[in-house]
C-alpha cells in the first residue's frame, strides 16, 4: 500500500469534478443558515454527520470489496434528491474517467461497463482506493473530508470568507472526521456479513430539499 495514493486521491486539484460543487453550500448561503466562519463550522459539522458518514460508509464497503450494484442501489435509497442522485453519479462518472487514467485496472475498467452513466460517487471512490492500493479506512477517511471540505472551499468564494479561517474549521473538525471514518468502517465490515442494510442511513432533510430549489435556479456559482 502507497500512503502517497491517499494524498493524490484526496487533493483537490484532483481531477474529479469536485471543484464545480459546493456540497449545498451555495443554498445555504442563499438561505442565510451560512454567514460566516462559525456558521460554516456548524454546517459542516451536520453535514459531517449525515452525509459524510454515509458516504465513507459506502466507500468504506466499496473498497472491502461488496458488489458495486448492491452499494450503488443503496446509495440511491438512502439520497431522496433526485437532483442529488445526478450529481452523485456526474462526479462518479468523472471521478472514474479521472481514475482509469491514474490507476488503470481491470476492476475499473468493469465498473465504467457496468454504469456508462456513473454510479454514486462513493461507491466509485471505494473501487478507485482498492484500484490505489488504499484500504478501507483510507476511502472513508477521503470520502469524509470531501464531505466538509468541498462547502469550506466553495463558502470562501461565495462570502469572500477568509481562507485561513475556512481552513481552520477543517482543522477543528479533524478529530470528528476521524471518528465519523472509525464509524464507517465499522458499518462496512458489518455490511460484509449481513448485507448494505447494515450501513448507516443518516439523514440531511433540508439539504435534500434545498438541493431541489437550488437546481432550479436561473444564476449560480456551483453546480450544487
Amino acid at each position: 500500500m502507497s500512503r502517497a495514493a491517499l494524498l493524490v486521491l484526496a487533493d483537490g486539484r484532483f481531477p474529479a469534478g469536485g471543484h464545480a460543487h459546493s456540497g449545498g453550500a451555495e443554498a445555504a448561503v442563499e438561505a442565510g443558515r451560512v454567514t460566516d466562519a462559525a456558521s460554516l463550522e456548524e454546517y459542516c459539522r451536520g453535514r459531517l454527520h449525515t452525509t459524510g458518514l454515509v458516504s465513507a460508509a459506502l466507500a468504506a464497503a466499496a473498497a472491502l470489496g461488496l458488489d458495486a450494484g448492491e452499494l450503488d442501489a443503496a446509495a440511491d435509497a438512502r439520497t431522496p434528491s433526485p437532483a442529488l442522485r445526478v450529481t452523485a453519479r456526474k462526479l462518479g462518472r468523472q471521478l472514474l474517467r479521472a481514475a482509469r487514467a491514474t490507476w488503470p485496472s481491470p476492476e475499473l475498467e468493469t465498473l465504467a461497463g457496468r454504469f456508462p452513466k456513473g454510479a454514486h460517487q462513493p461507491v466509485v471512490l471505494g473501487c478507485v482506493a482498492r484500484a490505489a492500493g488504499l484500504e478501507a479506512l483510507d476511502a472513508a477517511h477521503c470520502a469524509a473530508y470531501e464531505s466538509v471540505s468541498g462547502p469550506a472551499t466553495a463558502v470562501v468564494r461565495l462570502l469572500g470568507l477568509d481562507p485561513f479561517r475556512a481552513t481552520a474549521v477543517l482543522a477543528r473538525l479533524a478529530p470528528e472526521l476521524d471518528r465519523v471514518a472509525d464509524r464507517a468502517v465499522e458499518a462496512a465490515r458489518s455490511a460484509v456479513g449481513e448485507g448494505v442494510e447494515a450501513l448507516p442511513a443518516a439523514s440531511a432533510p433540508l439539504t435534500e430539499i434545498s438541493a431541489e430549489a437550488h437546481a432550479g435556479w436561473a444564476v449560480r456559482l456551483f453546480a450544487s
